[in-house]
């Protein structure tokens, strides 16, 4: 019976991590990525769609994404969007075109984007521990209720914190490669 929330509980670590991977790629790097503007919200016929909805986006080289809109009519739109994200970049509107220059970043903000890199990972590993909190107090609660037995409730135990062990070791693997990805000038 306890091993159905064991399930439940990795379903929902694995939902919270992946979460945390996709958020890690909205993190600038040194380097453009067309991860970093994909999901910027754009104003399309009155309707918030994320950026790679309306265009297509490229990075063709180191220092630069461009977007080019399957509808030119929102040139204007995708830019405003961009420069209004706190992405702190400034694209500029050709006519055909959205370019994004992804100027070198500085020591400083390497810092600082390393900084909340580790409030994020942080964050995540508190909602991992809330997870296994709630499903600790449930398995005790059936234990309580007759439920389960005491041999069943340890079992539950050591399942639930080797799978949390085994989350944050990836938490730490991503943050320690993103890291490294940051701080590469």
């Amino acid at each position: 019976m306890y091993q159905q929330r064991v399930k439940q509980v990795e379903a929902d670590m694995t939902k919270v991590v992946g979460s945390f991977s996709d958020d890690l790629k909205q993190l600038r790097t040194g380097r453009a990525s067309s991860a970093l503007v994909e999901d910027v919200i754009v104003s399309f016929y009155g309707t918030p769609t994320p950026l790679k909805h309306v265009g297509s986006i490229t990075t063709p080289d180191p220092n630069l994404i461009v977007v080019s809109p399957w509808d030119k009519s929102i040139l204007g739109e995708i830019e405003n969007a961009i420069r209004t994200s706190d992405l702190g970049v400034n694209p500029t509107n050709d006519g055909t075109v959205v370019r994004i220059a992804i100027p070198p970043m500085t020591e400083e903000r390497r810092i600082e984007l390393s900084k909340r890199l580790h409030q994020m990972a942080e964050e995540v590993r508190v909602a991992l521990r809330t997870i296994r909190r709630d499903a600790w107090d449930e398995i005790q609660d059936m234990e309580k209720a007759g439920k389960i037995s005491e041999d069943d409730r340890y079992a539950a135990e050591k399942e639930l914190n080797k799978s949390i062990d085994d989350f944050h070791g990836k938490i730490d693997q991503a943050v320690e490669a993103k890291d490294k990805e940051m701080m590469t000038v």
